[in-house]
């Protein structure tokens, strides 16, 4: 394997299909990402799927957290729809996961990325997107759609996969 990797997108193999999500766990939608680029462009290939899992709501939304409040729900429905779901619950324990799927000459690879934290009780701060107004990392106070761009890079769910397979690029 080369010690340097030339990192391109989608536009750039002209690959500009709906890739169909119907996988049941992030891992089989990142996987089903990956697998349909490498396969129809024949170029290695990775690809991420993230969730947000509630405690109290046994999981969800996870794998459906873009679609929570329905199929052509905005950011703010879903949002909406997880406060109206968590209304007097005191168990608000939340986390992010993210999964990246690592086609790679011929081999497959997963990296898993997770950020602890609570669901707060009303939506702050304007940053972000999703469900940042609403998530609490553990040890902060703020959500990330208050902490800003930078601390959530470090922090987050997609910046810890991100560091794990850049970290196993290097290694190999």
């Amino acid at each position: 394997m080369a010690g340097l990797y030339e990192v391109i997108g989608l536009d750039d193999i002209g690959c500009h299909e709906d890739i169909v999500e119907d996988g049941t766990t992030l891992d089989e939608n990142a996987n089903i990402k990956a697998d349909f680029v490498t396969n129809n462009y024949h170029v290695d290939c990775f690809a991420d799927d993230t969730g947000l899992e509630v405690e109290a709501l046994n999981g969800a939304p996870g794998v459906y957290s873009a679609r929570y409040a329905g199929e052509h729900c905005s950011y703010q429905d879903n949002v909406d729809k997880m406060l109206a779901a968590m209304k007097g619950m005191t168990n608000r324990k939340a986390a992010f996961r993210t999964i990246i799927a690592l086609n790679l000459e011929g081999e497959k690879y997963t990296f898993e990325g997770r950020c602890d934290g609570r669901i707060s009780e009303v939506q702050r701060g304007g940053e972000g997107f999703g469900y940042d107004p609403i998530f609490v990392p553990d040890g902060f106070d703020q959500t990330f759609a208050e902490l800003g761009h930078s601390v959530k890079n470090e922090i987050s769910h997609r910046g810890r996969a991100t560091q794990k397979l850049i970290a196993f690029l290097k290694e190999i």
